[in-house]
């Protein structure tokens, strides 16, 4: 219960709080936040494949907590997998737009319920199952979409999950 509080009351303050947006490394960020979840991650068998990603402006706050969300996801919807397999990367949009993803070889979701993910307290799998407050995601597609960037995500039941954001190139406005 502390948990699901403690998610509720940062998912209110990810739609109040300023954004203090700089030109964020995000290399480093996700070096920084996997060290941090090595725990998370104990003894098992991981393959990491972790491409270059582009300096991006954001708020590295946010984006921290955007890539922990992912990537814990991914560690945890993996589990039971050897090897893990966890992908994080970028591509670009056929308009050129950069599109970065966390992808994974985890159980997978279907696609027809993709439309719930992001939304709070929707889970796609029991919490006997996999941990969790259903909160995570509905935070990553709030931090986004204050940025005023996207997020979706792909996946198939047993075949792993990539979840997708965009940051805008050029910001203005909030940002």
């Amino acid at each position: 219960m502390g948990n699901l509080i403690d998610d509720l009351l940062l998912f209110s303050r990810m739609g109040r709080v300023e954004l203090q947006a700089t030109l964020v490394d995000q290399n480093a960020l996700v070096n920084d936040v996997l060290r941090d979840l090595r725990h998370d991650a104990g003894v098992r068998s991981i393959q990491w494949d972790i491409m270059p990603l582009s300096k991006v402006h954001a708020d590295p706050d946010m984006l921290r907590l955007v890539y922990v969300n992912l990537i814990s996801n991914a560690l945890k919807y993996s589990r039971t997998r050897t090897p893990s397999q966890i992908e994080i990367g970028e591509q670009s949009s056929p308009t050129g737009e950069p599109v970065f993803f966390v992808r994974d070889n985890g159980v997978g979701f279907d696609m027809k319920y993709v439309d719930k993910l992001f939304g709070v307290f929707q889970r796609l799998h029991r919490s006997d199952e996999f941990e969790g407050t259903g909160v995570g995601l509905a935070n990553v597609r709030r931090i986004i979409q204050r940025h005023r960037g996207r997020t979706w995500a792909e996946g198939a039941v047993d075949r792993g999950a990539t979840f997708y954001f965009t940051l805008p190139t050029h910001t203005t406005g909030e940002v």
